[in-house]
């Protein structure tokens, strides 16, 4: 944001806010580029054939994991399906099933 900020010639003093800024300058926000890239990931990985590793390592489910205390953690697996079901994406595997 402060090379935004420089480039439209504002400073943090003008009190412009962060979406006028990315606006102006045609800038996505941070979370839609994770998402993009999150979804780019799980498309690589989908193509790839089942005997890789990748594909072992990342869409093996393990259901009986204790996560611990406090906050539950958002599993790479359950951001991706949240990504594919808010863009309305279908997907061919039988393990992410979207709606």
């Amino acid at each position: 944001m402060r090379m935004l900020r420089w480039f439209c010639g504002h400073t943090r003093r003008d009190r412009v806010r962060n979406e006028a800024i990315r606006d102006r300058v045609g800038v996505a926000p941070i979370e839609e580029k994770l998402t993009q890239h999150r979804l780019r990931w799980f498309g690589h990985v989908q193509r790839r054939p089942p005997e890789a590793p990748v594909r072992s390592g990342v869409l093996e489910r393990v259901d009986n994991v204790k996560r611990g205390r406090g906050r539950l953690k958002l599993t790479w697996d359950e951001s991706v399906k949240r990504d594919l079901k808010d863009w309305n994406i279908s997907c061919l595997e039988t393990s992410y099933q979207c709606a």
